[in-house]
C-alpha cells in the first residue's frame, strides 16, 4: 500500500476539494450498488473466518486512495454482506432504507455533533421532540404521549434499549426510586406473553428483575396473550407476596405477526395498577393508515409505546420510537448530572 499524502503532505486531513472528489465516488458506488442490487445472492456465501482470512494480519502504517478502499469494499467486504435491501430479502424482519435516509445520514455525520443535552445542539432536542410529536399525530397516539402534555418521545437505537428504558422507568416508578439507589426487589414481576419478543428477557436481565421473575401467558389460537391466563397468574403472583409490575402488550409478533388485545390488557393493568408497555416494533408503523388503527385500541391505558421506522418507514437502521405517558419517570429513573455536564 503506497501512502497517501493529503493537501501536499502527510496530514491526516481531507481538503474541502478531496472531499467533494471522494464524496462523489462513494455517492456512485452506492447507486450502482442499488441499481445492481438483484444481481448479488441475497444470503452471503462465505465460510466463517473466510473476511479475516482475506485481511492482513497487522494494521497498515500508510494509508490508501478512496479508490483503493472502494475496490477493497468490493474485493473483501461485498463477499461478506447479506444484502438485506434486496427486493429478494425476507428474513428476520422488514427493513427499507431510501435515498433521502441515507442522504441524511451523510448529514448527520458532516455535523458531527453530540446531541445528548439541549445545550451541546438545540436543534437536535428540538427536532427530535417535534418530529416525535408529527408521528404521535400520524399514529392517532393518545395526547398523553405528545411533549405539549407530561408525556414526549424520545429516539433510540432499537426497540431491545426502548424496552429496557420503559422497563427501568417501570421499576422506578414502583418502587419510589429506591431501586437505583438500592437495587432491585428480588420479588418484581414482569409479564408478557410465550410469543414476546426475546428482548423483553434481555431487559429483565439488565434491569435487575431477573429472568425467573418473568411470567410467560399462554396465547391464543391466534398466538395473542390469553387475557384470562395472564389476570389469573398476577393474582396468584399477588398471594405469594410477589409484587407485578410490568406487563408487556405485543402489536405484531415476531415469530407470526400476531397482535395482542392491548384494550383488555390495558383494563387488568388499570385494574392492579401495573405499568403497561407496549412493544409494536413489528406491525406499529401500519397505524399509518386509518384502516388499520383498530390495532392499537386500548393505548390510553398504556404508560409506553414503542415502535421502529427502520421496519416500514423507508428510515436507515437504527431507529426506535418510544414514547413515554409520563416523561419525568424515565428522566428522574435515567439522569445523572454531573458538573461537567
Amino acid at each position: 500500500m503506497k501512502e497517501v499524502a493529503m493537501n501536499g503532505n502527510k496530514s491526516i486531513h481531507m481538503s474541502s476539494k478531496e472531499f467533494r472528489q471522494y464524496g462523489h465516488s462513494v455517492i456512485d458506488w452506492i447507486a450502482d450498488y442499488y441499481d445492481n442490487i438483484e444481481q448479488y445472492p441475497v444470503k452471503s456465501n462465505v465460510n466463517p473466518g473466510d473476511i479475516r482470512s482475506s485481511l492482513e494480519k497487522n494494521p497498515p502504517k500508510t494509508g490508501v486512495s478512496m479508490d483503493h478502499i472502494l475496490k477493497d469494499i468490493d474485493r473483501l467486504i461485498m463477499p461478506g454482506i447479506t444484502h438485506w435491501q434486496s427486493p429478494k430479502f425476507f428474513g428476520y424482519f422488514p427493513t427499507n432504507t431510501s435515498g433521502p435516509s441515507i442522504l441524511a445520514d451523510l448529514i448527520s455525520s458532516g455535523l458531527g455533533v453530540n446531541g445528548m443535552l439541549w445545550e451541546t445542539s438545540p436543534a437536535c432536542t428540538e427536532l427530535e421532540t417535534h418530529v416525535l410529536d408529527w408521528i404521535a399525530d400520524m399514529l392517532s397516539l393518545p395526547d398523553h404521549f405528545k411533549s405539549k402534555n407530561d408525556g414526549g418521545g424520545v429516539i433510540q437505537d432499537t426497540a431491545s434499549s426502548a424496552s429496557l428504558c420503559a422497563m427501568i422507568a417501570a421499576r422506578e416508578k414502583k418502587n419510589k426510586g429506591n431501586s437505583n439507589l438500592f437495587g432491585s426487589r428480588e420479588n418484581l414481576v414482569v409479564y408478557a406473553s410465550s410469543q414476546t419478543h426475546s428482548s423483553i428477557e434481555k431487559a429483565a436481565k439488565i434491569a435487575g428483575i431477573g429472568s425467573n421473575n418473568i411470567r410467560y401467558i399462554e396465547v391464543n389460537n391466534d398466538f395473542s396473550m390469553n387475557i384470562s391466563s395472564l389476570k389469573k397468574q398476577i393474582i396468584k403472583d399477588i398471594e405469594k407476596g410477589y409484587i407485578p409490575f410490568f406487563v408487556c402488550a405485543t402489536i405484531g409478533t415476531t415469530s407470526s405477526n400476531a397482535i395482542d388485545s392491548v384494550n383488555d390488557i390495558g383494563k387488568i393493568c388499570a385494574q392492579y395498577k401495573l405499568w403497561m408497555h407496549v412493544d409494536a416494533a413489528m406491525a406499529g408503523t401500519a397505524a399509518l393508515c386509518p384502516e388499520y388503527q383498530y390495532m392499537q385500541e386500548g393505548l390510553e391505558y398504556a404508560d409506553s409505546y414503542l415502535f421502529n421506522p427502520h421496519k416500514w418507514m423507508l428510515t436507515n437502521f437504527d431507529c426506535s420510537c418510544l414514547f413515554i405517558k409520563n416523561r419525568d419517570h424515565l428522566v428522574n429513573a435515567l439522569s445523572i448530572m454531573p458538573e461537567y455536564l
